[in-house]
C-alpha cells in the first residue's frame, strides 16, 4: 500500500551529526544580519562596539558547542545545544531595543488606533473592572508560564517524535527571530512604559502625544495592575523589572508564539493541546490585563502566527529537509499505522 508521505519533515542528515543543526544555522543567520543593521547605525547607537563583541562571543559558543557534540553524538548532548540556542533569546529580545531606541517612539499612533476602535484603553479598563485575586492571579500565571509552554511542546517532541525535534526547535526560534527583526524598525513600547511616560491623566482624556526618543534614555516601568500580594503576581513583577525594556509591544510575540507552540502541540499530541490550552487563554489575556500589550498587539500576534507558522515551516523544508530513506518510510508506515 503506498503510503503518502508529502507532509512528514525528514531531519537532513550530515556526515555522523559533525555539522551545525537548523536551529544554529538561523541564528548565525540572525547574528550576522543584526550585526550588518549595527554597522549601518553605528555613529546612532549607544555601546555598538560591545554588540558586536557579544555577537561575536555567541558565534563561537555556536561552534564550540558543536565540536564538543562529535566528541559525545547523542541524544542528550543535541538537545543541549537546542536549548541553549533557545535560551539566548533571553539575551536576543532586550537586544531589540538597542536597535529601536533610535528611532522615534510610535505608541502615539497605537494608542490612538486603540482608542478609535474601542472608544477606550482596553488593557486600562480590564485591569481596573478586575483587580480581584480570583482573575489576576491565573492571568498572572498564564502570563509566567510562557517558557515553561515553550520547554514542554520542545521536551515532548524530543521524547515522543525525535524526528520531528530538529524542526521544532528551528521553527520557535525562527519564529522568535522575525518578530525580532519587526520589532527592530517598528519602535513600540506598550502601555506600561508608554502611559507612565504622558501620564494617566492624558490617557483617560484620550490623549496621546508623541514622546519622540523618549525612550532612548527612559525605561520606567508601570508597577503591573491587579492583586499585588499574589504569588504570580510577584514572579511576572519581578522577570519583568529584569529582563523588559521598552520595545516588542506590536505585535505582540507572547501571543504569536504561544499560538504557534498550540499549533506543534495540536499536531503532535491532542493531549497535549488540551493540556496547555487553558494556560494559553490565560497568557492571551494576561498581555492586555497586565498593560504589556495593547488589544491590536494580541489580535495581530494571533493573526500573524498562522503566516509565519507557514513561512518559517516552509525555510523549513526547503533549506534543511530531504527526501525520506527506505528506513525511514517503514519508521513512519509504523506510525501511520499506530
Amino acid at each position: 500500500m503506498a503510503i503518502d508521505l508529502s507532509h512528514i519533515d525528514i531531519l537532513k542528515k550530515t556526515d555522523a551529526g559533525k555539522g551545525l543543526f537548523a536551529v544554529e544555522r538561523i541564528s548565525l543567520i540572525y547574528n550576522l544580519v543584526t550585526s550588518i543593521i549595527i554597522l549601518c547605525l553605528y555613529s546612532s547607537m549607544d555601546h555598538p562596539g560591545q554588540m558586536l563583541i557579544d555577537r561575536a562571543c555567541l558565534a563561537l559558543l555556536t561552534f564550540v558547542l558543536m565540536y564538543l557534540y562529535r566528541l559525545a553524538p547523542c541524544k542528550l548532548t543535541a538537545f543541549v545545544r537546542v536549548v541553549i540556542q533557545m535560551s539566548l533569546l533571553s539575551y536576543w529580545y532586550p537586544d531589540t531595543y538597542e536597535f529601536n531606541r533610535v528611532f522615534p517612539n510610535l505608541d502615539h499612533l497605537f494608542a490612538s488606533a486603540e482608542q478609535w476602535l474601542f472608544n477606550s484603553q482596553p488593557a486600562v479598563w480590564f485591569s481596573l473592572r478586575f483587580p480581584q485575586m480570583w482573575v489576576s492571579e491565573p492571568l498572572n500565571m498564564g502570563y509566567f508560564f510562557y517558557y515553561p509552554m515553550m520547554l514542554i511542546v520542545v521536551l515532548w517532541y524530543f521524547l515522543n517524535r525525535y524526528d520531528l525535534f530538529e524542526k521544532v526547535s528551528f521553527v520557535i526560534v525562527c519564529g522568535f527571530f522575525v518578530y525580532y527583526l519587526f520589532y527592530i524598525f517598528v519602535p513600540v513600547a506598550g502601555p506600561q512604559f508608554y502611559f507612565p511616560a504622558i501620564g494617566m491623566d492624558k490617557v483617560m482624556q484620550g490623549i496621546f502625544p508623541s514622546v519622540g526618543d523618549y525612550f532612548h534614555h527612559h525605561q520606567e516601568l508601570l508597577p503591573g495592575p491587579g492583586y499585588q500580594h499574589g504569588f504570580f503576581y510577584s514572579l511576572v513583577e519581578g522577570s519583568q523589572q529584569v529582563g523588559e525594556r521598552p520595545t516588542a509591544a506590536f505585535p505582540s510575540s507572547h501571543v504569536g508564539m504561544s499560538t504557534i507552540m498550540m499549533i506543534m502541540a495540536w499536531r503532535g499530541s491532542r493531549r497535549l493541546f488540551l493540556f496547555l490550552f487553558p494556560f494559553y487563554l490565560l497568557l492571551c489575556g494576561a498581555t492586555v490585563y497586565i498593560q504589556a500589550h495593547y488589544l491590536i498587539d494580541a489580535l495581530a500576534g494571533f493573526v500573524s502566527a498562522f503566516a509565519i507558522y507557514w513561512v518559517v515551516s516552509h525555510l523549513y523544508r526547503r533549506w534543511f529537509a530531504t527526501e525520506p530513506s527506505p528506513a525511514s518510510r517503514e519508521y513512519y508506515y509504523r506510525f501511520e499505522r499506530k
